[in-house]
């Protein structure tokens, strides 16, 4: 599996040595699994002042050590996936049940359908679109909102990545090429007629998965090709997340980051990123909002506010919910995307074949940047039609939302707006060449 001129992913940590490697995991849970007595007394007492018979659940005080107990508890617990949570939607004024169920499964990761159930059919069909979630740390319950905007007007279908701890060493590696051939199988088994579209970090595989489609004329290329502040090319307006990349290298990666999965997970040994240490990033970048966030907690709790309450846990639920990664997945993509830039300076390989965006003319491509992100700075996923060169210019589209970072180009309310609009307008005028080329000329 070569990378470039590289000869293939970076070998792991120490490899054949697990007593060198595992004990940055195997010591957070057991720090975990201390805390389970204290966790079980500060339960205990946080439903003894919540109990309506005890005098104290509504004075000051039996409020603040019951919101002390909760804060305890949710700082130290261990979050699960997150439900989806979307039971019905809204098609043309009414209401339908959505039934979500997996059509397509491989060890690393599940294609899931989000099936509207309508008593009658459409008097149209509506577009087809594989929304390809980051594989980044957090679950594609992350992209929660972004399925719900487009529910009501599209057929649709997201990967819904596997945790690697729960994947068992017999199941075998997973890496940037086992990545790809998951996308063009999930395309196949779609049948072709679909719409494809990467939120940031699975761009960079989604345009090689589609470049190595077009190369092989394969009937089941995908319509159109959107992509969402994808790091396409991270030398163009380099970031804080590129620049450490940069600086630290691949080696620093690989001995810093890298460890075993311990007992009694089902990935016992296999080597990963893990959870615990993405979400140590994640916090630490943004430390004294985290810790505003959760004074203000304290502080609703005591007063009963509910409302901002229940935003908080829905919120945090989400956040603090991470999964390990494969070790040679995240270590290939590392030195792939941020360290060598293997895909725009055109040397970048799948199984051996060097990726070619220049093949690409069947797809439409649509770019998607936020005004202010902070993760995929603007231009590096408008590089992409520099090296998709092949595709007609009524057949592009290029986008910056303004006012919003790197979260708004796939949430919230600009989001549901301003950009699914246009990107509903892009799919459905993708297989109309004068449609596309009036909404390109917008």
């Amino acid at each position: 599996m070569p990378i470039g001129e590289f000869g293939g992913a970076p070998p792991l940590a120490a490899e054949g040595s697990p007593v060198l490697t595992t004990p940055m995991y195997w010591m957070y849970e057991m720090a975990h699994a201390s805390l389970n007595p204290a966790r079980a007394v500060t339960d205990a007492t946080k439903l003894l002042f919540q109990n309506p018979l005890n005098p104290w659940a509504r004075t000051e005080v039996g409020k603040s050590v019951a919101a002390a107990c909760e804060l305890f508890e949710r700082t130290t617990r261990r979050y699960g996936k997150p439900e989806w949570g979307l039971d019905d939607t809204e098609v043309n004024g009414l209401r339908v049940p959505v039934e979500i169920r997996s059509v397509w499964e491989k060890p690393f990761c599940r294609l899931l359908y989000f099936d509207r159930k309508f008593t009658r059919p459409l008097r149209s069909p509506q577009p087809r679109v594989l929304i390809v979630a980051p594989m980044s740390g957090h679950y594609a319950t992350l992209l929660r909102g972004t399925v719900e905007a487009f529910l009501p007007a599209h057929e649709v279908y997201i990967t819904d990545w596997a945790d690697a701890r729960m994947v068992p060493l017999s199941e075998g590696r997973f890496d940037l090429d086992d990545y790809i051939d998951y996308i063009i199988e999930m395309l196949h088994v779609l049948g072709g007629n679909t719409h494809v579209m990467a939120v940031c970090q699975p761009s960079v595989p989604v345009v090689a998965a589609v470049s190595v489609m077009e190369a092989r004329r394969d009937p089941f290329v995908p319509t159109s090709m959107t992509l969402m502040g994808g790091p396409i090319d991270t030398r163009r307006n380099p970031t804080a997340v590129n620049n450490l990349a940069q600086e630290r290298g691949i080696d620093w990666f690989r001995n810093h980051v890298i460890t075993k999965v311990p007992f009694p997970h089902p990935g016992m040994m296999r080597d990963v990123y893990p959870g615990f240490l993405q979400l140590n990033g994640f916090i630490s970048m943004n430390l004294d909002r985290h810790m505003d966030a959760h004074k203000q907690l304290f502080a609703n709790l005591v007063k009963g506010d509910g409302d901002l309450v229940d935003k908080h846990r829905d919120f945090y639920d989400e956040y603090l919910a991470v999964m390990d990664l494969s070790a040679e997945y995240y270590l290939q993509t590392v030195d792939t995307v941020f360290v060598k830039h293997s895909l725009p300076k055109g040397e970048m390989t799948h199984r051996g074949t060097l990726v070619d965006p220049s093949k690409v003319t069947r797809v439409a491509l649509m770019t998607v940047e936020g005004e202010n992100d902070d993760i995929s700075g603007l231009g590096q996923t408008e590089a992409t039609h520099g090296l998709c060169s092949s595709i007609p210019d009524h057949r592009r589209v290029h986008y910056v939302q303004k006012g919003v970072g790197h979260y708004g180009v796939f949430n919230g309310s600009r989001f549901k707006s301003e950009i699914v609009p246009r990107i509903h307008d892009f799919m459905v005028s993708a297989a109309n060449p004068k449609s596309l080329q009036a909404l390109a000329a917008e």
